[in-house]
C-alpha cells in the first residue's frame, strides 16, 4: 500500500481523470478575476491621483458618448465570462455523465462513518480500495441525516440525502491514499467522519483483494437484495403463473411505469427506491392499492440491495419500453 501520491509540495494532487480540467477552469477564472482586480485598482488609483484636489487636470465634460464606453466594457466582460461559463458547464457535464458498465461500490453514510460494500460482498468502514486506472461508480445513500461525499484529490463532492439514492464516479489516475471527508455538517462528531480512498496498482490491488476475499464472506448486492425480496414476501404479489395483484418486476428497470393517476415515470434507480419505500404513492395503473409502505421498516442498506436486485431482473431496451 503506497503513501500519499506526489512530493510533499503537492498538497492537493490531481488524482482523477477530471481533476486537471477542474483545475484548468479554476486557474483560468482566478487569473481573469485577478487581472480585473489589478486593472480596476490601477484605474482607481490613476483617477484618485490625477483628479485630486488642487491638480491641474481638465474637468471639462466628455466629448464622446458614454454609452460607447459602457457597451464596450459590458460586452467585453460578458464575452470573457461566457467563455468561463461554457468551459465550466462542460466540466460539470463530464462529471455528471456516468459511463455505463462501471464497477459499482455501495457507500452508506451514517453518523459518523462510511459503510462501504463491494460487489463481491466484502465490507469495510471508512475505507474504499480501488484499482488504478479503473473507473468506479459510487452508489450513495444515507441512513440518518444529510452527508456529503467529498474527496478533494478527485475534485468530486456529492451530497447524500436520506431517502434518496445518488451516484458519483471517478477515474483514479494516481496511486496513493486520499482523504475522504463529509462536507456537510451532520452532528456533533461531524469532524471525525473521515475515511480514505486507497488507489492501488494491479499487483497491490490483487494482493488486497486476495487477502480479503474468503469463500462465504458475503454476497453481491443483487444477491443480498434477493434475500430481502424473499424475506419481505414480495414474490407473493409480483410473481405467479396467473393473474397477480401487482405488476411483474422483470424487465421493469429502464422502462416506463404508468401510474393510476396518469403519471408516466421513468423506472430508473430512484423510482425503484421510492416505489419500494412509498408504494401507495406509486400505484401502477390497472392494479389494486395493495403495495405496503416500507419507509422506516427497511434499513437504507437493505433498500439499496433490493434496488440492485430489481435492476438485475432485466432492463427494458430504450426503443421498446414495456408496460410495468
Amino acid at each position: 500500500m503506497k503513501a500519499l501520491a506526489g512530493p510533499p509540495s503537492d498538497w492537493l494532487p490531481a488524482a482523477s481523470g477530471v481533476a486537471p480540467r477542474v483545475d484548468h477552469a479554476l486557474r483560468g477564472l482566478l487569473g481573469a478575476s485577478l487581472f480585473m482586480v489589478v486593472v480596476l485598482t490601477a484605474l482607481t488609483l490613476y483617477i484618485l491621483i490625477r483628479y485630486r484636489r488642487g491638480s491641474g487636470a481638465s474637468r471639462r465634460p466628455l466629448r464622446i458618448a458614454t454609452w460607447k464606453i459602457e457597451a464596450t466594457w459590458i460586452g467585453g466582460t460578458l464575452a470573457v465570462f461566457l467563455c468561463f461559463f461554457f468551459e465550466g458547464a462542460g466540466v460539470y457535464a463530464e462529471m455528471e455523465r456516468i459511463p455505463p458498465g462501471l464497477r459499482e461500490i455501495s457507500v452508506t453514510g451514517r453518523q459518523w462513518m462510511w459503510d462501504v460494500r463491494y460487489p463481491s460482498g466484502r465490507r469495510e468502514f471508512n475505507a474504499i480500495h480501488v484499482r488504478l486506472g479503473t473507473p468506479v461508480r459510487i452508489v450513495l445513500s444515507s441512513e440518518d441525516v444529510i452527508h456529503s461525499f467529498y474527496v478533494p484529490a478527485f475534485r468530486i463532492k456529492q451530497d447524500v440525502v436520506p431517502g434518496k439514492i445518488v451516484s458519483t464516479w471517478f477515474d483514479p489516475t494516481r496511486a496513493g491514499t486520499y482523504t475522504l471527508f463529509c462536507a456537510q455538517y451532520c452532528g456533533t462528531a461531524h469532524a471525525q467522519m473521515l475515511g480514505q480512498v486507497v488507489v492501488l496498482d494491479d499487483s497491490d490491488y490483487a494482493a488486497w483483494a486476495h487477502g480479503g476475499s474468503h469463500p462465504g464472506e458475503g454476497a453481491a448486492p443483487a444477491a443480498r437484495g434477493q434475500a430481502v425480496y424473499r424475506r419481505l414476501g414480495c414474490a407473493a404479489c409480483h410473481e405467479g403463473p396467473g393473474a397477480t395483484p401487482a405488476p411483474s418486476l422483470r424487465g421493469l428497470y429502464g422502462g416506463i411505469a404508468v401510474m393510476a393517476d396518469g403519471r408516466r415515470l421513468q423506472a430508473d434507480e430512484q423510482y425503484l427506491h421510492d416505489a419500494v419505500l412509498d408504494g401507495p404513492h406509486f400505484r401502477v395503473a390497472g392494479y389494486p392499492p395493495t403495495m405496503p409502505t416500507f419507509a422506516g421498516i427497511l434499513a437504507p442498506a437493505d433498500t439499496v440491495d433490493l434496488v440492485a436486485y430489481l435492476e438485475s431482473l432485466g432492463r427494458t431496451p430504450p426503443s421498446a419500453p414495456a408496460r410495468p
